[in-house]
């Protein structure tokens, strides 16, 4: 692994600097990401926000390693990614990041235990180890007493719930939520919105990316995202 060492203080979790994204369309060249340069804090609660085409997805994948810069630099709990070959990123997805998704992402087939099981599985961890930190993430998000159910016995809510366990399992340095709420109703997007304000009460790092202003403003910092570049950032008085 690449071992680097991270020229900033302990308590910053992610640092990019001057990060670029860039995409050749025929003869053209897309700018996607313009010099975005920002920290986050361990155990902050930021949301990025942007509209369609604004670079926040793509911000998204550059943070939670899923694509590599055109430019620039992006350090992660001490480790400068932007410089890692694809198994390191991968490893590091796996060991740094919890990912809940808009679509759940979940095995149809599978048990919500076992779906939580899942990063376990990939990064080697015993069986009868994983069994007992699937069940405690389950628990943590209040879905113990159904953890032997599949997916198409659940609500939506409910499976959103088994993908922040599933995001939780790790315990990553960070939760990367991507429109989380985008397929729930309006009481039941609250409820997964007041289990995130639980968990980084509990001191997670928590990055949330969306479009919609009211589901931003629970987050305690927003970052507005335009054309590629930063154009605010801004602390929500609480």
């Amino acid at each position: 692994m690449t071992q680097t060492a991270q020229p900033q203080t302990r308590d910053v979790m992610i640092r990019t600097n001057d990060l670029w994204k860039t995409y050749v369309m025929g003869d053209e060249e897309i700018h996607a990401l313009r010099g975005v340069s920002f920290e986050i804090k361990r155990g902050e609660y930021v949301a990025i926000i942007g509209p369609s085409g604004s670079g926040k997805s793509t911000l998204m994948n550059m943070i939670g390693c899923l694509d590599s810069p055109s430019k620039g630099e992006y350090w992660l709990n001490g480790k400068l990614v932007s410089d890692m070959d694809d198994d390191e990123l991968a490893y590091i997805r796996n060991k740094e990041i919890g990912f809940v998704f808009q679509t759940f992402n979940l095995l149809p087939r599978a048990s919500a235990l076992h779906n939580v099981e899942l990063p376990l599985i990939y990064n080697g961890t015993p069986s009868s180890k994983r069994l007992e930190m699937a069940r405690k993430a389950l628990e943590s998000v209040d879905l113990g007493s159904r953890m032997n159910h599949k997916p198409n016995e659940l609500s939506g809510g409910q499976r959103q719930r088994v993908a922040i366990a599933r995001a939780l399992v790790n315990n990553p340095s960070i939760i990367l939520a991507d429109e989380p709420t985008g397929n729930l109703d309006s009481k039941t997007s609250q409820e997964i919105m007041d289990l995130l304000d639980i968990l980084h009460a509990r001191g997670n790092t928590i990055i949330l990316v969306t479009h919609e202003p009211d589901i931003a403003a629970h987050a305690h910092r927003v970052v507005s995202i335009l054309d590629g570049r930063i154009s605010k950032d801004e602390i929500i008085k609480k």
